[in-house]
């Protein structure tokens, strides 16, 4: 490899940790929402001067490697602190992995250099490639769209209307055609008035997306009281540590009363049928409940599940459906992982595919379990019964780490796609309340013991991405794609 070569590459993988900088919790101290744009720019700029596809697809699986190896660094914090692996095996295991996404925008730009026509148009395939990476990199294997471009645009992004429309990957789409049309203006000139007009016709439907009311309210809104117990994950399966546990839940449901009460995911370390019935009507003492605990099933297994229960102990639940590979199951192969990772409850039985919204507090409440709100176009399953959607996460798993601010951005774009009120309940946080515009209306501070009760108004409809879910932003992406491709070359 030459020196320039090397510069190339470097150039590359700067872009793609900058681009990172779009993400939550960077957010917080700047207006970072245009980094993404620039990040693709500059891709979309060394993929038109890369020399051959195989330099492109260099250059994209450089730049995908700082994106990765910076956003998804958690990883190595789930398994060396808690997963119990030792840390070269653990900084293995996360570079291997950032490694194997990075392959993604890699196939992007080979594709995108074999198929480009050194022509305007080459914007369209290049957001096409793009958002058609993303989605098959949110789908093979299960699917991690962790850092899909689309997240970076929540409130306050003008592009963040779009999500109601084309979900997270059509605003990926957006995102990507921005940044086409930059490094375009880059290549010829920024007088050419079109690509003005496109990047304003781009950010101001955008925003007169986001004043849309696609949705209208449902009932009289609900108090919910959200419990965030902060138990150290060294601690949550030590049999010493359970009658504390929960006694911190039983008294931050005494102390916050609500019509509904909200624990996170597995926050009792026990079997639904071991849970003392003591215990039950402690926590629906107020009102109904919303518990995180494990459930037996009749074939000896178990789920992770959410249980619903009346003042009367009347229960009813939904099973975890997309379980995460390596955490909760172990995907044909690789059972040998567990010998490097000591991972507790990690041979959970997925839920039915379709299940219905459970009846809580006067509203349908559909629960979504740790990362299952990822993946947008499965909560639509439970739509337009359900008025309300809670996610319930164990994210002490993640340490103090970039994950949890990243979570609750993804739940802003969950909000705004299915126009639902999204509430959180986490163990050590983001404990949280998402608007169903998806600004964030309250949140609890990370790391802390507390509740946090808040007005939730249910809501009815659909929005157009929850009638068509991905479908509508694939087909303009691959419309995008053909229709450069029918171009010939200038």
């Amino acid at each position: 490899m030459t020196a320039r070569s090397a510069a190339l590459y470097a150039i590359a993988a700067a872009l793609g940790a900058f681009c990172v900088l779009g993400f939550a919790p960077f957010d917080a101290y700047f207006a970072v929402w245009p980094a993404p744009t620039f990040a693709l720019g500059g891709l979309f700029y060394l993929w038109r001067k890369a020399a051959s596809a195989r330099v492109a697809m260099r250059i994209g699986f450089a730049w995908g490697a700082g994106f990765f190896l910076f956003g998804v660094s958690w990883i190595y914090v789930s398994l060396s602190q808690f997963a119990g692996m030792a840390p070269p095996a653990a900084a293995g295991a996360t570079l291997l992995f950032c490694l194997y996404l990075a392959l993604f925008p890699a196939l992007a730009g080979g594709l995108f250099v074999r198929w480009r026509r050194n022509a305007p148009r080459d914007v369209l395939l290049f957001a096409g490639l793009w958002t058609v990476s993303e989605w098959l990199r949110g789908t093979l294997f299960t699917g991690f769209p962790w850092l899909a471009i689309g997240y970076s645009q929540s409130p306050p992004s003008p592009l963040a209307g779009w999500a109601s429309v084309l979900g997270v990957y059509g605003v990926g789409f957006i995102v990507a055609l921005i940044g086409g049309l930059l490094g375009q203006m880059s290549l010829t000139g920024w007088r050419k008035p079109w690509p003005w007009v496109s990047l304003l016709l781009l950010l101001g439907l955008g925003g007169m997306l986001r004043s849309m009311d696609w949705t209208p309210p449902s009932g009289a809104p609900i108090s919910v009281s959200l419990l965030q117990g902060n138990v150290p994950q060294s601690l949550k399966w030590d049999p010493k540590r359970l009658p504390l546990s929960v006694e911190t839940y039983l008294r931050l449901a005494k102390e916050n009363p609500a019509t509904l009460t909200v624990l996170p995911e597995t926050a009792l370390p026990l079997y639904f049928n071991e849970v003392p019935r003591d215990v039950l009507r402690g926590l629906t003492r107020h009102g109904d409940a919303l518990i995180g605990v494990a459930v037996t099933t009749t074939d000896g297994g178990y789920t992770n599940s959410a249980v619903a229960l009346t003042p009367k102990l009347a229960a009813s639940a939904y099973a975890k459906r997309h379980l995460v590979p390596f955490g909760e199951y172990a995907p044909p192969g690789f059972a040998w992982f567990f010998r490097f990772a000591r991972i507790p409850m990690s041979d959970f039985t997925a839920g039915r595919p379709r299940q219905e919204a459970l009846t809580v507090g006067g509203q349908r409440v559909a629960p979504n379990i740790c990362y299952e709100d990822l993946f947008g176009e499965e909560l639509l399953a439970a739509l337009p019964a359900a008025t309300l959607l809670v996610n319930m996460s164990n994210t002490a798993w993640f340490g103090d780490s970039l994950a949890q601010p990243q979570h609750l951005q993804i739940a802003q774009l969950r909000a705004i796609e299915t126009g639902r009120v999204m509430l959180r309940a986490t163990n050590t946080g983001m404990t949280a309340m998402v608007r169903a515009d998806g600004t964030i209306a309250a949140a609890l501070p990370p790391f802390t013991t507390a509740a946090l009760v808040v007005e939730a108004q249910g809501r009815t409809g659909l929005t157009p991405y929850a009638r068509w879910g991905n479908l509508l932003a694939l087909l303009i992406a691959v419309g995008a794609c053909l229709t450069a491709l029918g171009r010939k070359k200038n």
